[in-house]
């Protein structure tokens, strides 16, 4: 495996580099204070003056739209996965950062669901804004009534009226729908409750602004509300949808959410190692700047151990990602199942590792918002939900290894799981 970066790669990346330290990393501070003003003032969910001052910087320079790889509509045909891997995860390095280079999440996912399985006129109608970073967008998949790791559990209703469908469901974990900019669903339901169980489900792309769908409220995260972005649970009550929005047509939902879901998954893992980077280097660096017992912190002992544990996790989960990225660009999405499958549990596990060791680091400072070190974990720990709970990957890797020895008894193990796409 060849995992070396091409030059296109290598000049994006030092571009980016630079990018982050004269406008990213001395605005942490900045961004944060601006979206509690913007909370106090009751506009929560008010894109931040501060994000959208950077982006036309960032499409000056080339660093807008990394992320779609293979596309007449992204800069110069895109980047393969292997290509975008090190530059999301510099992205990474601060959570918020991704917007500005129209690189986050659920848009990313939304755009190449679109590319893959939309007509032309959807793309031009939807995607194009999208990838102008005119508008946001939001994934309408899981629901609180079900366990919606297992897709087939979902119980939304897309039924055919005429020359419409008519939408009818709760779902919850909608990144994205809290946004002022948010335009456009793309919401997976149930065209057919006794189709094969893979055939029952449908996904159609539903305008925000058509009569019946309700934000019901606003979903936090250890306590953090994650604005102006934000989590919502919305109600679709009798949502009427021109059945041209269909996306391939009925019954081969399951089939796009595996699709999207991919993509997605190895971008989080790459922002993922991005987050444990970072925080190791804050751990290094509160180490060697504190005093306790007469000496340095960073003489212990026991803060070798964790160093050297973090270094080492973080190594290896990167490898990973770096295989899997490769094996997507090489041989697809349906031959990386197994190495994004393992990725998506490994990664999230190492990052909310080393940060709870960089938070220990801190001391009390590691659990205020003086140091971004308790939003990255929480951010983290909710990854490991986020496209699929870690059991579920793991029984996937497992029916995988199984299967290389022979059939599996009655019942297996479950299938890739497809659950809340943010």
């Amino acid at each position: 495996m060849d995992f070396e970066f091409s030059p296109r790669c290598q000049s994006l990346r030092e571009r980016l580099l630079a990018f982050m330290d004269e406008h990213i990393y001395p605005n942490e501070a900045r961004y944060h204070a601006e979206v509690e003003a913007n909370r106090q003032a009751g506009r929560m969910w008010k894109p931040t003056d501060l994000i959208e001052s950077l982006k036309p910087k960032a499409r000056e320079q080339g660093l807008w739209n990394l992320f779609l790889p293979r596309s007449e509509r992204a800069p110069d045909g895109g980047l393969s996965n292997l290509d975008y891997a090190p530059l999301c995860e510099i992205m990474g390095r601060t959570p918020w950062s991704a917007e500005v280079f129209n690189c986050s999440a659920p848009d990313t996912g939304n755009m190449e669901t679109l590319e893959r399985y939309a007509t032309e006129e959807i793309k031009r109608t939807w995607m194009d804004p999208l990838l102008r970073g005119e508008i946001r967008s939001a994934f309408a998949m899981t629901e609180p009534a079900v366990a919606s790791s297992d897709a087939t559990n979902i119980q939304a209703r897309i039924e055919r009226d005429g020359d419409h469908y008519v939408l009818n469901g709760r779902k919850w974990w909608t990144s994205g729908a809290n946004d002022e900019r948010c335009a456009v669903f793309i919401f997976m339901g149930k065209t057919d409750p006794e189709a094969p169980r893979h055939s029952q489900q449908s996904m159609i792309v539903v305008p925000a602004n058509l009569p019946g769908i309700t934000i019901v409220r606003h979903l936090s995260v250890f306590g953090y509300d994650d604005a102006p972005h934000g989590h919502a649970e919305v109600l679709f009550e009798n949502v009427r949808v021109p059945v041209e929005n269909i996306l391939l047509g009925e019954g081969r939902g399951f089939e796009i959410a595996q699709g999207r879901l991919g993509p997605g998954r190895i971008h989080h893992c790459m922002r993922s190692i991005g987050a444990a980077e970072r925080a190791l280097e804050l751990m290094c660096q509160r180490l060697m700047s504190r005093v306790a017992f007469g000496k340095p912190i960073a003489q212990q002992s026991v803060w070798h151990e964790r160093i050297a544990e973090s270094r080492m996790m973080i190594d290896q989960a990167r490898l990973l990602t770096l295989k899997a990225a490769y094996m997507m660009d090489t041989v697809g999405n349906k031959h990386a199942k197994a190495e994004i499958a393992m990725i998506k549990v490994v990664a999230p596990n190492v990052a909310c590792k080393v940060i709870d060791w960089a938070i220990q680091a801190h001391g009390g400072g590691g659990i205020s918002d003086d140091f971004p070190l308790a939003f990255m974990y929480a951010h983290q720990r909710t990854l490991r939900f986020a496209d699929g709970p870690d059991e579920v990957h793991r029984a996937s890797i497992a029916k995988l290894e199984l299967g290389k020895h022979g059939a599996l008894p009655k019942g297996g193990v479950p299938a890739m799981p497809v659950a809340r796409g943010s």
